[in-house]
This record gives structure tokens, C-alpha cells and sequence, in this order.
């Protein structure tokens, strides 16, 4: 069910800013620019930093609607997708960022999707013992780009997909995905695909099954 927008198409229903970290919103204030939002999710923090600040001042400018995410709600996307927010369930101020990042599943017929933001690996322990084997998706974006600091064993093990994403950037300068992360998606045989490889990774569903368009995959 994944597809791009095209080029005529200037409107976006909801846009999810997952945490007021620079490198989840610094690009938000140009799509706000450039496209006709019709709302805005985050997570509640208001951080100071000149990247949320200028996000901020955008998503009020610009949106109809500004809303916090909370553990419950759901989205209906139309055609039979919906969103389903599972973290946060309370306020998140004070909290650290990626504690605090929204996570999501994306539910289309059969076929899930877990959106994971940079959720930690204190996190991914409470959303386990909160939502167990409910957390089952075929798709899920790895926490943290691939970092050290989210994916354990056992959340894979409880999410189980049939594809890891990693999105991180090329020879970027954390070394993200870190070499134990690999290491662990090959032991449980987890294909990855990753942004740096191929940039844009798309997935089409029809409600019973999932192919990555043009994926170049590794086990």
C-alpha cells in the first residue's frame, strides 16, 4: 500500500514529528513550506532548540490541526489503513527525547507495520511486557537508526517481522547501524534493508501480503 506522492499532489493529511530531536524535524519546517498540511502530531515536548523552535512556529502557521500523540488513538487513513499510536500514554516533558518518541503500528488488512522512532531498549522492555505478542508486525523500522541503544533480542523476538528497516544515513559519523545490531538480525535470520543502500524503501501490501519494491536485502 506504500506509494510516493506524485508530483502534481501537494497535500498531506498528518504529518508525525516522532520527538523534537534535530534530525527527526529539522526537515519538517520545509515540508510545512512546500506542501498543504492538514494536521500535526508530536509528542508533546516543547524543547528550546532553534530546530523545534522554527518547527513550532511552522506547524501553527501552516496546519489546521496540531495534536499530541497518545497511547489509544487511532487514525483512519483511509481505505481501510489504519494508525494506531501504542507510545506515549502520558505527558513527556522533562523526559529524554528519544524516551519519549512516539511509537506507532501501521495496520492495513493482514499486515502490520511497528514505527519505533528512536525508542530505547527501556522502552521496547515496557512496550513488551505492556502489549506482549500484540507487538507481531511484518515490517519493522529498527529504533535509532540501528543503533546499540534499541532492537534487543528479545523485542525482535516479539515483533517478529519478515523485514527490518535501518534509515540512517551513509558513513554517517555514529557508525550507525552498529555491527551488534547486524550480528543479531543475521542469528535470528531478520532480512534488513537499509536507506544507505538504496535510499527510498518502499513496501506495497494488499492486505494480505508485503513486497519491497525494488529492495536489495540482507540476511
Amino acid at each position: 500500500m506504500g506509494h510516493t506522492l506524485p508530483f502534481y499532489d501537494h497535500e498531506i493529511d498528518l504529518v508525525i514529528a516522532t520527538h523534537p530531536d534535530a534530525d527527526h524535524i529539522g526537515g519538517l519546517p520545509f515540508v510545512l513550506d512546500r506542501y498543504q498540511v492538514l494536521g500535526v502530531m508530536d509528542n508533546g515536548q516543547t524543547e528550546a532548540g532553534d530546530d523545534f523552535i522554527l518547527f513550532d512556529q511552522k506547524a501553527k502557521k501552516e496546519t489546521r490541526a496540531r495534536l499530541s500523540a497518545r497511547a489509544g488513538q487511532t487514525i483512519d487513513l483511509g481505505a481501510g489503513a489504519v494508525l494506531e499510536i501504542i507510545f506515549p500514554e502520558r505527558d513527556m516533558q522533562g523526559l529524554e527525547t528519544n524516551r519519549a518518541s512516539i511509537v506507532a503500528r501501521l495496520v492495513y488488512g493482514e499486515t502490520e507495520f511497528l514505527l519505533t522512532g528512536d525508542a530505547p531498549l527501556e522502552i521496547e522492555s515496557y512496550l513488551i511486557g505492556k502489549y506482549g505478542s500484540a507487538l507481531k508486525a511484518d515490517v519493522l523500522k529498527l529504533g535509532h537508526h540501528g543503533s546499540h541503544t534499541s532492537s534487543s533480542a528479545y523485542f525482535l523476538s516479539a515483533v517478529k517481522p519478515q523485514y527490518a528497516v535501518i534509515s540512517a544515513g551513509q558513513d554517517n559519523r555514529y557508525g550507525h547501524p552498529h555491527q551488534d545490531v547486524l550480528a543479531r538480525l543475521k542469528e535470528m535470520k531478520i532480512p534488513f534493508v537499509s536507506t544507505a543502500i538504496q535510499g527510498t524503501i518502499e513496501f506495497v501490501s494488499d492486505g494480505h501480503n508485503i513486497a519491497c519494491k525494488k529492495c536489495v536485502s540482507v540476511l
